[in-house]
């Protein structure tokens, strides 16, 4: 794919850059620092010599002397190889010149007027010179000034900076490619529990989701990655599960009323039957059809809840109000079985009223199915700081300890015996907690004895 480099090559081209830059900074410094030794060495040299002719020039105290300044100077040039030396008279005379200095007058007058003892660099046909001038006095007179150059032939010295920095590229080059090589085997070991990493994560399958990776083994650079790793596979474990479960309680719960429908269905088309017949077997197909309507409809409330697609409406209602008209309802059933219903306190929510009334509604529905004849289901709502308490009570069989954590799941049910019943989908309680979630609240449930009570807490209106 385009655009995608292995972190070993980067890390590998990182080294490569970062020696190759530090290995060309400290050949420039060292470079620069050999390039002014040399002219410092020049320049002792050449101090010397204009001082020496300084000196010389002091004695001479007429034109006569003036005319043996070439014995002097020659005999103080002997051993000086590649040494050039100029004197110009007045008028621009030319006392005095070794072999090779053809310097220009005008350059270095001017050289000697401007910047006198200050080091220059000039090209004399194929050969680089570095020299100073000056304008020095003589001992004639006052007046009596000539102008003298003092040049080196730094050709060795060139020759010598450009072997160096042939040798220094080299050198560099010859580094970039042995740090980049080590650089590619430092960042692979140093990967490698990366692709461990890897390979303990291709082990994971729809199979194996509890395989965890081992977070004592891996650097601690690592460390965080690799329990983020596990955190989510947990997640997908949980998930994994929760789905298969749902999946075969869904299948468990449609296969009894399709298999009865089939039955049914064969039964009467067996055989000639009048309107009647046809009618019951119409009639209880119908109620089946109903219930797994609804439990269709409740699965898919279910799983946009699990998905987070559950937005509810929001509206500042009072719950002792809520709850007088789902008695209003659940009334006629009360009365047959001889319960009574009751609220008490009262407190303020913003939420959905439909959603509310459903919570509820599965809640009251429960407790009533599930109450001892001529008890009382009460509903207490209690409003603190940050949330109002709606407790649903009632007096019954009661919970097992064992089954209150199973309460909220799909399909699961105290009673064995209900199984089959056709009072409800067994999702009742898992949509309450869906919907009370939604809303940012909690329940919880609690048995005591015969006494159950289940409990939401919803943020409270400021």
């Amino acid at each position: 794919m385009i655009g995608r480099t292995s972190i070993t090559r980067r890390l590998a081209l990182l080294f490569v850059t970062a020696s190759s830059a530090v290995l060309l900074a400290l050949g420039f410094v060292i470079a620069t620092s050999v390039e002014k030794h040399f002219e410092q060495q020049d320049m002792e040299v050449l101090s010397g010599k204009m001082e020496l002719a300084r000196h010389a020039l002091k004695t001479f105290k007429s034109q006569d002397d003036l005319d043996r300044i070439s014995q002097l100077l020659d005999n103080s040039l002997v051993g000086h190889h590649g040494l050039e030396l100029i004197v110009f008279g007045p008028n621009h005379a030319l006392l005095y010149a070794t072999p090779n200095a053809n310097f220009p007058f005008d350059m270095m007058a001017a050289r000697a007027a401007q910047s006198p003892h200050r080091p220059m660099t000039w090209l004399l046909g194929d050969q680089t010179y570095r020299g100073i001038a000056a304008e020095l006095p003589t001992g004639i007179s006052e007046r009596s000034r000539v102008v003298v150059a003092v040049a080196l032939d730094i050709a060795h010295h060139q020759a010598f900076m450009r072997s160096f920095q042939q040798t220094l590229w080299f050198f560099v080059a010859g580094a970039a490619l042995l740090t980049g090589l080590l650089g590619w085997l430092i960042a692979r070991r140093g990967l490698a529990p990366l692709r461990a990493m890897r390979e303990q994560a291709q082990v994971v399958t729809a199979q194996q989701l509890s395989h965890r990776l081992q977070v004592e083994t891996v650097p601690v650079e690592l460390a965080e990655l690799a329990q983020s790793l596990n955190d989510m596979l947990a997640r997908l474990e949980d998930a994994f599960h929760r789905i298969s479960d749902f999946s075969s309680d869904i299948a468990h719960e449609l296969r009894t009323p399709v298999s009865n429908l089939m039955t049914q269905t064969q039964v009467v088309l067996s055989r000639a039957r009048d309107a009647d017949e046809y009618r019951s077997i119409l009639e209880s197909n119908a109620e089946e059809f109903e219930r797994m309507a609804r439990m269709i409809s409740d699965m898919l409330l279910l799983a946009k809840a699990d998905n987070g697609l559950v937005v509810p409406s929001r509206e500042t209602l009072h719950v002792a109000a809520e709850v007088l008209a789902l008695f209003d309802y659940y009334d006629a059933g009360a009365e047959e079985r001889g319960l009574g219903l009751s609220v008490e306190g009262d407190g303020e929510v913003s939420a959905d009223r439909l959603m509310l009334r459903r919570a509820l509604g599965n809640l009251l529905s429960n407790a009533v199915r599930h109450s001892t004849a001529h008890t009382t289901v009460r509903v207490r709502v209690h409003t603190d700081q940050d949330a109002v308490s709606i407790g649903m009570e009632n007096t019954g069989d009661g919970i097992a300890q064992e089954h209150l954590e199973r309460v909220f799941d799909r399909f699961f049910r105290v009673d064995p015996s209900r199984q089959r019943s056709t009072e409800g989908t067994g999702l009742g309680l898992a949509i309450t907690k869906s919907i009370v979630v939604a809303h940012g609240g909690t329940i919880t449930v609690a048995s005591i004895g015969k006494v159950t009570t289940f409990t939401i807490r919803l943020p409270r209106v400021p």
